[in-house]
């Protein structure tokens, strides 16, 4: 990490952070005082998100509904598979508190960063002690892509948009596919509203 002056913030970002067991401990021994942000969305639409980016990567996998099921006819999720795994956001979350008190981390709804960009932003200036500099004014939606967009990126006259890779339009799921995921991952979900105290409005 670079060197912070007093009045600065210095930021990283990685996805595999919070899922990856060695990642709080490791974290912690840098700095007890780092404050975390997570953006979390619904773990069904996540898993279906995670199959689609791989599978414009390599378009030869088997299908969403053969990887989800360790056995099809008795409908048990195969937990093993990344993109089943990483949305049991409480047992992630579980691990951190072992090493970073609740009130250092912040959870971010993938779905309000969507729909209301400027009021979780607002959360997360807040969370961080800055003012409230951006705002409503600073974003416009893209139809097209169906995300908000920067009005004028940092140092640039031009906007900006997320890059090509987001976005992209998913599989058609099974409903009973999607139906038996919902009905997996909703104990966990609950567990999860409860640790942080916030219900994030996922179908359950």
């Amino acid at each position: 990490m670079p060197k912070t002056l007093e009045g600065q913030i210095t930021m990283e970002k990685t996805p595999s952070y919070f899922v990856t067991r060695e990642a709080p401990a490791r974290i912690a021994a840098m700095s007890r005082k780092t404050k975390l942000i997570v953006v979390v969305r619904d773990p069904v639409t996540r898993a279906i998100s995670d199959y689609t980016q791989t599978l414009s990567k390599k378009p030869d996998i088997p299908s969403f509904e053969s990887l989800t099921f360790k056995n099809r006819t008795t409908g048990l999720i195969d937990t093993s598979w990344s993109a089943v795994q990483i949305g049991i956001y409480a047992k992630h979350l579980d691990n951190w508190l072992q090493h970073f008190p609740m009130e250092q981390l912040l959870f971010v709804s993938g779905e309000r960063l969507i729909s209301d960009p400027a009021g979780e932003l607002g959360r997360v200036q807040d969370f961080l002690g800055l003012k409230r500099i951006i705002t409503d004014k600073h974003f416009y939606f893209n139809q097209t892509k169906g995300f908000p967009c920067l009005k004028k990126a940092e140092g640039s006259s031009k906007p900006h948009c997320l890059g090509k890779t987001k976005g992209r339009t998913h599989p058609n799921i099974h409903p009973e596919v999607v139906r038996r995921l919902r009905d997996f991952y909703r104990p966990f979900n609950l567990k999860f509203y409860q640790m942080t105290g916030h219900h994030f409005g996922w179908q359950l």
